[in-house]
């Protein structure tokens, strides 16, 4: 991506002073994930144990679909204030309203390949960045998921995107988190459900215990990593570039769609003022003994929305279509091919139609 064009995606969110020089953190990781770290592991989630890697058909295969020029055409950035704090969206289209949330270590700049065939196809698409993500408010506290899914709410309210019928909300990771909150907490707001590639803390069952495989290992270390109180801050410090690098590689199958220009924009965002310390946080409360707590309060009355879950072959494959069915009455599981965890870049054309089908006239 060229300068000129690198700067019309971003309105002037200027990208081109984020190093990419990779620090010693990389080997680090590397060990951390091998063996020092594996017994935090057993107590997650059980994830599929084998992996792949898909041949790049072209190296601007995901890139090519991307036209930032087109996309600001139909799509702003915003800014509203609710329960005292800034959210950022990025909102275009009309019709009837999605709500699309990202995860971890992400912001809404993960669904830009999705959002224009959203919008194209009469909805207005709201792609939100959650408190402490992306460019929302990084406050030191309220990342426990009844919180965020209130402020979803109010930001639902402020906007009015209920008001002429219920809205369609997707989420992706730790977005798929909030959205399952979001939908419990407030169903009245919600006519249809989305959940990408995660395991929900306290709804999952867990894996077997004892040691993990070395890819089950690989691809679940940093739930305890990100969990322990203030040595993530201490290491990545400095070393935020080569993290995030790391588990794009280490998570995605198709990951040559990370390119140094997508890893500048997860980096700008990351590296902000409490940026890590909210990330982190996440991972912290929800997996606390309070957090697993809410999250099975909410378990004990099942949704009735229709609710679609979506996992990649080589990412959770149909372990959230099976969690899912502990929580809703109505789920319908799909799994994509050839595909790590984060589908949204991986195989945005298969997500897109997914969407759009599970959307289309309800």
């Amino acid at each position: 991506m060229n300068t000129s064009l690198h700067s019309t995606l971003f309105k002037q969110r200027a990208t081109s002073q984020i190093p990419r020089k990779q620090g010693p953190l990389k080997q680090f990781v590397g060990s951390l994930c091998r063996a020092e770290y594996c017994g935090l592991v057993p107590c997650l989630v059980a994830l599929p144990c084998s992996a792949a890697q898909v041949e790049n058909p072209s190296k601007h295969h995901v890139d090519g679909a991307f036209q930032p020029d087109a996309f600001w055409q139909t799509f702003h950035h915003a800014e509203i204030t609710v329960n005292g704090i800034k959210i950022h969206y990025v909102d275009g289209g009309t019709g009837a309203p999605i709500l699309l949330i990202p995860g971890w270590p992400q912001s809404w700049y993960a669904w830009r390949f999705i959002m224009p065939a959203l919008a194209a196809s009469g909805r207005r698409v709201i792609a939100i960045d959650p408190r402490g993500m992306g460019d929302s408010s990084h406050p030191l506290e309220g990342y426990d998921l009844k919180t965020v899914a209130n402020d979803v709410h109010q930001f639902v309210e402020a906007l009015g995107l209920a008001h002429d019928g219920q809205l369609y909300v997707a989420g992706h990771d730790v977005g798929a988190w909030i959205a399952y909150a979001y939908a419990a907490d407030w169903s009245a707001d919600v006519k249809r459900l989305v959940v990408l590639e995660a395991a929900l803390p306290g709804i999952t069952p867990p894996a077997p215990a004892g040691v993990p495989s070395d890819n089950a290992n690989t691809r679940t270390w940093h739930f305890g990593f990100n969990r322990l109180d203030d040595l993530p801050e201490i290491l990545v410090q400095g070393h935020e570039r080569a993290y995030l690098s790391w588990i794009f590689q280490q998570k995605a199958t198709r990951n040559w769609v990370f390119t140094p220009d997508v890893i500048d924009e997860y980096v700008r965002v990351f590296i902000q003022p409490g940026g890590p310390r909210a990330a982190f946080s996440y991972y912290r409360v929800a997996f606390s003994d309070s957090g697993l707590k809410q999250n099975r309060l909410r378990a004990q009355t099942k949704l009735t929305m229709p609710v679609l879950a979506v996992g990649g072959q080589f990412g959770v494959a149909d372990l959230l279509t099976n969690t899912m069915k502990i929580v809703a009455n109505d789920v319908t599981g799909k799994q994509i091919n050839n595909c790590g965890h984060f589908v949204l870049e991986e195989c945005p054309k298969e997500v897109t139609e997914v969407l759009q089908d599970f959307f289309r006239n309800r």
